[in-house]
């Protein structure tokens, strides 16, 4: 007799068959995940996640993914620490009024009017770099035209965004090397700088950190 009408004889069919595997196979998915969940869990309760970003652009354009993902990240409970070295020590100064953005060289910068008719709206200006290269103040006018979208969306300035991080406790760390390379000066730059060091020591804090970015 095959199998079926053995599990027949004994009053089960074979969806019920299959439900009975599903639920062992199940609870023993459910065990190891548990045994290994403990196992990974450190003694004494939860670990607080942490991350570390390294900051290198001082565009107007990279200015707004360290200080989003990282004042998003404290706002969730998160230690962070943002490591700014070379151009990326533009976003630690006082004044933030000179980030400019260029789209000389960058294919994916393109982008519509934020004013005019609806048609003049959608276009996106594909302007070449040859262009771009010899036409005078166009670095100044994208700029501009980039300022004037972040507003009309309501994307909050860099100063603000930068603000809310350091009040969610991101800790801002300068590169040393790099203040000394440019010839800065300490003063140059916000007071809530909490250190300025080099690789040797900001490494071992990526290294230990659930998250690390480079940006």
């Amino acid at each position: 007799m095959g199998e079926g009408g053995r599990g027949e004889e004994r009053g089960l069919d074979s969806a019920a068959i299959e439900r009975i595997v599903r639920e062992r196979v199940d609870a023993v998915l459910g065990e190891r995940l548990e045994a290994e969940l403990a196992r990974l869990r450190p003694v004494g309760g939860a670990k607080t996640p942490s991350m570390t970003i390294i900051a290198t652009r001082g565009t107007l354009d990279g200015a707004y993914p360290p200080f989003i993902l990282s004042s998003t990240a404290a706002a969730l409970g998160w230690d962070v620490a943002v490591f700014f070295t070379f151009y990326g020590l533009e976003l630690l100064k006082k004044d933030l009024s000179g980030l400019r953005v260029s789209p000389l060289g960058n294919p994916a910068m393109p982008m519509k009017m934020p004013f005019g008719p609806e048609w003049l709206r959608s276009i996106r200006w594909n302007v070449p770099n040859a262009v771009q290269a010899v036409v005078p103040g166009f670095e100044a006018l994208a700029t501009s035209l980039m300022r004037k979208t972040l507003r009309d969306k309501g994307v909050a300035p860099i100063a603000e965004l930068r603000a809310a991080a350091i009040e969610a406790g991101v800790r801002l760390v300068g590169c040393q090397m790099t203040v000394d390379l440019f010839g800065y000066s300490r003063e140059d730059f916000v007071p809530e700088v909490e250190d300025y060091v080099g690789a040797a020591t900001f490494l071992p804090m990526a290294r230990d950190a659930d998250v690390s970015l480079f940006i």
